[in-house]
C-alpha cells in the first residue's frame, strides 16, 4: 500500500520567483537571483517560473543564454540552460486572474502564514508524492510578495514550520526545494518496526 502511495513523483514542482522589485527594468539584483536558483531548481528536480520579469524576449533558451553570459553562478549558468533545455524553465506575465493551471496548487512563501491557508513542509511534500502539482512562489525585493498573491494563492507555506523566521531572498531560495525533496525522500524510506 505505502509504494502505491509514495511511489510515484510529483506532476510538477516549481519554484517560482515573482518580481517585486522592478517590473519595468532588469536589474543585477534579478540576474542573480535567477543565477542562484537555476542550480538548486535543477539539483531537486522542480521548475523554476520567473513572474513578471522585464525581458524582452519571452523565449526561455534565449533568456538562459543570455543570462550564462554575465554571470559565474551555477557553472556560468549551464543548470539555466539545462532547465531551459528540458522545459522547466517558465517566463509569466503578473497574475490578473491567477496562474495557469498545470503549475497546480499556487502556495505563497511567507514566515507569516494565515492559518486559515497554512500547509507544512511535511503536508505539502506527502501531497506531491501522491502525484499533486505546487508552484511555490518567493517574492523579490524588500517587500516580498504583494497582497494580492497572497489572496490567490490557495496556501501559505512558512518554510521553517511554525518557527517564523524570516529567511533573506537566496537563503529562501536554497531552504525551500532542499526541505520539500529531502522530505519527499524521507517519505519513501521503508519503515521499520522497533
Amino acid at each position: 500500500m505505502l509504494k502505491f502511495l509514495f511511489g510515484r513523483d510529483a506532476k510538477m514542482l516549481t519554484l517560482s520567483l515573482y518580481n517585486s522589485y522592478d517590473p519595468k527594468k532588469l536589474h543585477e539584483a534579478h540576474l542573480r537571483a535567477i543565477a542562484r536558483a537555476a542550480p538548486i531548481c535543477y539539483a531537486f528536480d522542480f521548475h523554476l517560473a520567473l513572474v513578471g520579469f522585464p525581458f524582452e524576449t519571452k523565449k526561455p533558451l534565449e533568456i538562459g543564454s543570455e543570462i550564462s553570459k554575465s554571470t559565474t553562478i551555477g557553472e556560468s549558468g549551464k543548470y539555466l540552460l539545462e532547465l531551459a533545455k528540458t522545459n522547466k524553465f517558465h517566463l509569466l506575465d503578473f497574475p490578473k486572474l491567477g496562474f495557469p493551471p498545470q503549475f497546480g496548487q499556487i502556495v505563497a512563501t511567507t514566515r507569516k502564514p494565515d492559518e486559515n491557508k497554512n500547509i507544512s513542509s511535511l503536508q505539502l511534500a506527502e501531497r506531491a508524492l501522491r502525484g499533486e502539482s505546487f508552484m511555490l512562489v518567493v517574492g523579490l525585493g524588500r517587500h516580498g510578495l504583494p497582497k494580492e498573491i497572497f489572496k490567490l494563492a490557495k496556501y501559505h507555506l512558512d518554510i521553517t514550520d511554525g518557527k517564523r523566521i524570516s529567511l533573506e531572498t537566496c537563503t529562501a531560495i536554497g531552504s525551500i526545494p532542499t526541505k520539500i525533496r529531502t522530505l519527499m525522500e524521507a517519505l519513501k524510506w521503508p519503515k521499520k518496526s522497533c
